[in-house]
């Protein structure tokens, strides 16, 4: 065998040697014993003779040879690159605001009792999908119209639907050369849906669900989007140099403005104010509400974070660290506040500390240090706890702290700009902002509650609040099986 393997190998390398000695044209080879003359050294002829056996399409092959070759455009690369980053960073913000609807689900259940946490779900699943249908039926363009405003920079209107969609353009950086149409829209949307939850906080456990469906319709497709463009759809407060980035006011304070009304409207709960003081009516579970507090946080991120409505890495890097540090700020703030107060700390009250904090800083978190921005997070937890308290000297019964959270601290967010923002923004404007806002938007809530009271009726009767919403509005519990209702 191995005389065989050698014998083979042998025979190879004879092969490969008389390979190499022959010319790419072997056929033409001279015959044998004829005197070969050796071709000089090949010059510039072979090169022109490559050229002329070029394929026809490569016309002219000497200009194209002398001709530069174009340099890469760079810069249309990088708007490329950073359409595509900031649509993507965008687009995934949304879904963290998407996903802040589980957190106010949670917190809302387990803030209130267990016979009414079918209702409350049931309220905060639906509330976005009337927020994201009427917001594309007409609060998109309602809010951002674009140049068409009825009365100049106060109200305007450009049309029904999403028209952008047949503009090829709206799919490139030519929108408005950072993100696309529909990102825009998707963005927004959530937003809308975000302003109308706030309210269902305030009056849970006693409102008819169909009066609070119909009041969220109203006040998302007209409210929310009309004074919505005065800020960012380029209206006459932008113009002013009013600033509040993500919402403090805009989706915030517009929501604690509805759930006040609807809380004075409505009444109290049952039970909760006995011999003209405050009795308190425990959540059933708040180890729901802390999960959604946390999920909450996260979901902030893509808030404010996305409301920056570009990648910049320090851009984004700076309100994720604002937001962060106003957060955990409220938490010690409120702490603090609620041992001194009520000799004991209390966890629903840190548990809306920190979003006191992270309501407060909505506004200023792209303009303030990261040291104003504690400071705005300890002031928004001292708030909080003393407005729970004020509210309920005064008998307004918000059962989960929403007024307090989302309206005061949207208040003490927006006029911080004006004071750790820096000589560029100014308190008197971020004060005439805030009194717009609740001029407009308390007497609107108000109206609308009003006529809901006076038509379909807005309460549940007695019986079915102490039975339980989940029984008279929906006919299940959501404990079925583990909890017997008995205070009927």
């Amino acid at each position: 065998m191995k005389k065989i393997l050698t014998v083979t190998a042998a025979i190879l390398l004879c092969a490969v040697g008389a390979m190499a000695q022959e010319t790419p044209d072997s056929a033409g080879a001279p015959a044998e014993g004829a005197v070969v003359q050796e071709a000089p050294a090949p010059a510039i002829e072979p090169v022109a003779a490559v050229a002329q056996e070029a394929p026809s399409n490569a016309s002219e092959p000497t200009d194209a040879a002398a001709e530069p070759k174009k340099a890469p455009d760079y810069a249309d690369d990088f708007v490329k690159v950073n359409f595509t980053f900031t649509n993507i960073w965008i687009a995934l913000c949304a879904l963290l605001v998407f996903i802040m609807g589980l957190g106010f689900a949670l917190v809302e259940s387990g803030l209130t009792r267990a016979k009414n946490t079918t209702n409350i779900l049931f309220k905060n699943l639906v509330t976005p999908a009337i927020g994201v249908t009427t917001y594309a039926i007409m609060g998109f363009n309602l809010m951002y119209p674009g140049d068409a405003w009825i009365i100049p920079n106060i109200l305007g209107f450009g049309g029904f639907g999403l028209p952008g969609i047949g503009n090829p353009d709206s799919f490139t950086a030519a929108y408005n050369g950072e993100y696309s149409y529909l990102t825009d829209f998707l963005f927004q949307s959530m937003f809308a849906a975000t302003a109308a939850t706030i309210v269902s906080g305030a009056v849970a456990e006693r409102i008819k669900l169909h009066a609070y469906l119909v009041f969220t319709v109203f006040y998302v497709v007209l409210i929310y989007p009309f004074v919505g463009s005065w800020t960012w759809g380029a209206g006459w407060l932008d113009a002013k140099g009013f600033h509040d980035l993500a919402g403090s006011t805009l989706v915030h304070s517009v929501g604690g403005w509805g759930a006040l009304a609807g809380a004075i409207v409505l009444g109290p709960r049952l039970g909760k104010y006995i011999g003209g003081k405050a009795k308190a009516i425990p959540g059933h579970n708040l180890a729901l509400s802390t999960v959604g507090v946390f999920i909450l946080w996260f979901g902030w991120w893509g808030f404010n974070g996305g409301s920056s409505l570009n990648s910049d890495p320090k851009n984004v890097a700076w309100i994720l660290v604002t937001t962060n540090m106003a957060c955990v700020c409220g938490i010690l703030g409120a702490m603090l506040t609620s041992w001194f107060i009520q000799k004991k700390p209390d966890l629903t009250m840190v548990l809306n500390g920190a979003l006191a904090g992270l309501v407060a800083i909505t506004a200023p978190a792209d303009v303030v240090s990261v040291q104003s921005a504690a400071i705005i997070g300890v002031i928004a937890g001292i708030l909080v706890v003393l407005s729970v308290f004020f509210f309920d000297k005064v008998k307004v019964d918000d059962p989960v702290g929403a007024i307090s959270v989302h309206l005061v601290c949207g208040v003490w967010g927006t006029i911080a700009v004006g004071i750790f923002g820096g000589s560029e923004f100014s308190i008197l404007t971020q004060l005439i902002g805030v009194l717009a806002y609740g001029v407009v938007c308390f007497p609107a809530a108000f109206l609308i509650f009003f006529a809901i009271k006076k038509t379909i009726g807005l309460r549940v009767s007695e019986r079915e609040e102490l039975r339980g919403l989940d029984l008279g509005e929906h006919g299940q519990e959501a404990y079925s099986g583990f909890q017997v209702f008995t205070n009927t």
